[in-house]
């Protein structure tokens, strides 16, 4: 009696991957509220301030145009941009995986070619095309309505974001992998978030919080991210503060996420 060898499992190719980013973004566009409240939300915050920044204080008084702009691209803009990425990436992201991982999915996934990774991979990949979406709603609002112009370092402004995002993403991963279902990662998440916005500038600046209070919002990826979008808009130098606390997140929240997650 002779031995067949079985064949190879073959790996995923690039077809695989894009069946399964659609299919994963497919499941975002369902989600009704996972879809709007993360373009919305930035989009509401915007008009508010904006009606704040354009109004006139006193009857008969003209908003002054250039101060109004110049307040949008140092703080409404980037906080519009971070409450984009925020949103998607500490609140959104962590239902979806949690949500797998409470159903099994990722356990199915584990004996079939589709590595379990795949589904963190293709997660990433919407969610960073979500973010895409709702920073360019955010800069075309800001910038049709408001009167608000390019970045003045634009290589910069991105990079910024892009760190800014990766800081959320490995929040998200954190909490994906301490939330038991997919409602409790929501709860933690929208807990973390309101949290870091609080403490960040999302209602108000930074400077009307307490001194201890907004020193550490300043050290925290919300606060960063707003302050450093803020200084590469405007063409200030980058406070190497921000820097390193948007860098430190994704290490140290990178890593516990990797130590913490369970696929089961």
């Amino acid at each position: 009696m002779t031995d067949t060898a079985l064949p190879p499992a073959r790996r995923p190719g690039p077809r695989a991957w894009a069946a399964l980013v659609a299919a994963e973004g497919q499941m975002v566009v369902r989600d009704t509220a996972g879809l709007v409240i993360p373009l919305g939300l930035p989009l509401l915050t915007l008009v508010m301030h904006g009606l704040g920044t354009t109004g006139a204080s006193e009857p008969g008084d003209a908003p002054d145009p250039a101060q109004a702009a110049a307040i949008f691209e140092r703080y409404v803009v980037p906080l519009v941009l971070t409450l984009v990425i925020a949103t998607i990436g500490v609140v959104n992201m962590p239902s979806f995986l949690a949500y797998y991982r409470r159903t099994h999915v990722l356990r199915r996934l584990a004996v079939t070619p589709a590595n379990p990774g795949m589904i963190l991979a293709a997660q990433v990949v919407v969610s960073v095309l979500q973010s895409a979406v709702g920073i360019a709603l955010g800069v075309a609002a800001a910038t049709a309505w408001f009167g608000v112009g390019a970045p003045a370092r634009p290589g910069a402004a991105l990079a910024v974001l892009g760190l800014a995002a990766a800081a959320m993403y490995a929040l998200g991963m954190l909490v994906a992998a301490v939330a038991p279902s997919g409602n409790a990662a929501v709860a933690i998440g929208l807990t973390v978030f309101f949290a870091l916005g609080a403490t960040g500038g999302m209602f108000g600046p930074v400077s009307n919080l307490p001194r201890p209070v907004a020193a550490v919002g300043e050290a925290l990826p919300f606060g960063a991210a707003v302050d450093a979008v803020g200084r590469a808009w405007a063409g200030l130098p980058q406070d190497p503060a921000n820097l390193l606390a948007l860098a430190a997140a994704v290490l140290v929240c990178g890593a516990v996420a990797v130590k913490a997650f369970r696929w089961n």
